[in-house]
């Protein structure tokens, strides 16, 4: 079935809530929690950087989302900047790799904290199988059903988070813990972004709902910007918090710290709430990767980059099935075979961030090329301040690619994660464009051509 998707059915709730939803996430909050407990107040000005980097980000992708409104995403802008090679690594390296194999993290560290609070006698493996498999029924059923359980799960976090946050920063602390920030230099910081920038990263998913969305021109770039606002403050407070009730070697070390502060600070009440919020930070994420990576599967399906199944819809609820049954495929396999464990998250997440940076990077560049070549475009919404955004994102997310880790064993396995990832897109890429499309690797579509596709 390849009838077009619901339109008007997203209004400005729901894409903020597919904003934040995405990025307060399980993994987050484990990569708040060890990125305080390695740098302390450090960690803070990283995150505070990573910020400025996605707005700049967020400025990027509202102005070629509404230039292109299509649900390909950033592989609907690269194509007719730079060809179909960028544009399907882009995608496939930045996006669908990524959240199969983070997603994948995502879900044990869930499983686990269900199974110590609530379910000790289902195996963690179980649980996570079945939050899977059940948000990808959901999301089978329309984007309607996902917009009404994303508000719900995205509201509990971020009450959540003030909740804890807000306790544990006006509460008096625990006795027996004296933190000091360790000292750190310019480059120590930076290299301490690539966490910060997990906190943060993913509002632009939104942008893949934009045939769906009532009114993308005004809610598209608003849900954006104050998705990223409300998480930073929401995580400052939480990150604060957390230095009071936990000496920073255990934030550290710990594979669940925000488990262990809710504990510190709600006591055995705290360990049920967080395990209700853990399990909607998990659907949160996991249900707004099922909704936007299978619409870039779509658009790309239709610019001929994936096989054609990619864009076969469900005859009656309009939803990308092929692509929502694949991204639960991969994460299956890996939750089934025990490769995805709480133990290789950091590798995981960091390695996912530095492939979804390179993808950030590309699409910095065809904003810059497009406002160049197709300058009497229609443009709905304008990137402010342009080309300063665009040249200070794309230099500072490469400062992060060069320090992206502090520990240098931990970050030689993190670049070769990450090569592997873009190498396997790369070569998928290569071929695809080769024998099946039989196109040039980086010869751009025209603009009027690929808003036919």
């Amino acid at each position: 079935m390849t009838e077009g998707l619901k339109r008007g059915v997203l209004g400005f709730p729901s894409l903020l809530a597919s904003a934040v939803g995405l990025v307060v996430a399980s993994s987050t909050l484990v990569m708040l929690g060890q990125g305080m407990g390695i740098a302390g107040y450090g960690f803070i000005m990283a995150t505070m950087i990573a910020l400025v980097l996605m707005i700049f980000q967020a400025f990027t992708f509202s102005e070629l989302a509404l230039m292109m409104p299509r649900a390909g995403s950033v592989s609907s802008y690269t194509e007719i900047a730079m060809g179909h090679f960028p544009a399907i690594m882009s995608v496939l390296s930045g996006y669908v790799l990524v959240q199969c194999l983070a997603g994948a993290g995502e879900l044990a560290i869930a499983g686990i904290i269900l199974n110590k609070i609530l379910f000790p006698s289902v195996p963690a493996t179980t649980i996570a199988i079945i939050v899977l498999l059940t948000l990808t029924a959901l999301n089978m059923l329309g984007v309607d059903i996902f917009a009404a359980f994303q508000v719900g799960f995205t509201a509990v976090m971020i009450f959540t988070l003030l909740l804890l946050g807000f306790a544990g920063f006006f509460g008096r602390g625990s006795p027996n813990v004296h933190n000091v920030s360790p000292g750190m230099g310019v480059m120590n910081v930076m290299s301490l972004v690539s966490l910060g920038i997990w906190l943060v990263i993913g509002a632009e998913f939104t942008t893949s709902l934009v045939e769906e969305a009532k009114n993308p021109k005004k809610h598209l770039p608003l849900a954006m910007i104050c998705g990223l606002l409300i998480i930073a403050f929401c995580q400052l407070f939480y990150g604060l918090s957390s230095m009071k009730y936990s000496p920073l070697d255990k934030l550290a070390a710990s594979p669940i710290p925000h488990v262990d502060l809710a504990e510190a600070i709600l006591g055995r009440a705290g360990l049920y709430w967080v395990a209700l919020a853990s399990f909607c930070a998990t659907a949160s994420t996991i249900n707004t990767v099922m909704a936007a990576v299978p619409r870039m599967l779509y658009g790309m399906a239709h610019a001929g980059q994936v096989p054609a199944i990619f864009k076969w819809l469900h005859p009656r609820f309009k939803t990308p099935w092929a692509g929502i049954i694949f991204m639960a495929i991969v994460p299956f396999a890996m939750l089934a075979s025990g490769i995805a464990t709480v133990d290789a998250i950091v590798t995981l997440v960091v390695a996912s961030a530095f492939c979804w940076i390179v993808t950030y990077i590309i699409s910095h560049i065809d904003l810059i090329i497009l406002r160049s070549k197709y300058s009497d475009l229609p443009r709905p919404f304008r990137a402010p301040l342009y080309p300063v955004p665009q040249i200070l994102g794309i230099a500072g997310l490469i400062v992060v690619l060069l320090n992206i880790f502090p520990d240098p064993v931990l970050k030689i396995r993190i670049y070769k994660y990450a090569l592997l990832f873009l190498l396997g897109a790369g070569i998928y890429a290569f071929l695809w464009c080769k024998l099946k499309m039989k196109k040039g690797l980086f010869k751009p579509v025209p603009y009027k051509v690929a808003l036919e596709e």
